[in-house]
């Protein structure tokens, strides 16, 4: 009898363990992988191997919404840098990120802690003696302590987050030129650029701002960016985010500072 209650002890603790991973036939997904567990948004950068050329400088932007910036220039060659931008997914495993809108190139990276590894066409792991030289490195963001001469990336707008998973669409953003007092960026569909004026205790104010022409499906987006920024009349940055408020209301909109 007791052998016979020693061995249903067992069994049920066995059955336990088992439902810590399954719940009504659902799978718990591993709280470790990549996807889960490392601060993986951001840029990574470095000079990958190329067969024709002195190396392949690659600049890489994966962001929170599943979207990246790729910027790859081939040294030694009279070429100009080749920006593409796209949605990423994660493989099932949860270590690797495949990029969309890559063509005939490797578009599969091994993420680890502060570094992406680029992968083979396969997928695979790149084998033979420059198999180390297939890495980006992340490039850690020094801290930002002022509005002008940095580009800004749109990431919320009256509340509401800003998501860009069309393919092609480059990210809204903004720059403002100290030597000029002019500001200058792309809303979405048209580029656009007016001026500013700073001001003590983070005062700012921007003018009506002209744009390009392009029509496009839909502009409200960008419309709603124009008034916004016809009504701002302060600042703060905080964790290299920038906040542009009207007199002490919630932010109009907040943009991070994008590494370059």
């Amino acid at each position: 009898m007791k052998i016979y209650i020693l061995s249903i002890s067992l069994l049920s603790f066995f059955l336990l363990s088992c439902s810590s991973k399954v719940q009504k036939g659902i799978m718990i997904p591993d709280k470790h992988t990549s996807h889960i567990s490392l601060d993986w948004a951001g840029t990574y950068k470095g000079i990958l191997p190329c067969a024709n050329c002195e190396g392949i400088e690659t600049t890489l932007r994966i962001n929170s919404d599943r979207t990246f910036q790729l910027i790859t220039k081939y040294l030694g060659k009279k070429s100009d840098s080749l920006e593409t931008f796209g949605t990423f997914v994660w493989n099932n495993e949860g270590n690797t990120i495949v990029l969309d809108n890559i063509l005939n190139a490797p578009n599969k990276y091994f993420v680890k802690e502060n570094s992406l590894v680029q992968l083979d066409l396969q997928g695979n792991f790149i084998s033979g003696d420059l198999s180390d030289k297939y890495v980006l490195q992340k490039v850690t963001a020094l801290p930002i302590y002022k509005i002008t001469d940095v580009t800004w990336r749109l990431v919320e707008i009256q509340g509401r987050t800003v998501s860009r998973l069309d393919k092609n669409k480059k990210p809204i953003q903004l720059r403002l030129n100290s030597k000029e007092n002019r500001v200058n960026g792309f809303a979405g569909c048209n580029n656009f650029w007016g001026s500013f004026n700073l001001q003590n205790g983070n005062r700012i104010s921007f003018s009506k701002m002209a744009s390009t022409l392009m029509a496009c499906p839909d502009l409200q987006l960008e419309t709603e960016l124009y008034r916004v920024l016809e009504k701002v009349d302060n600042y703060t940055i905080k964790n290299n985010s920038l906040y542009l408020n009207k007199a002490k209301m919630a932010p109009l909109a907040k943009f991070e500072a994008v590494v370059e």
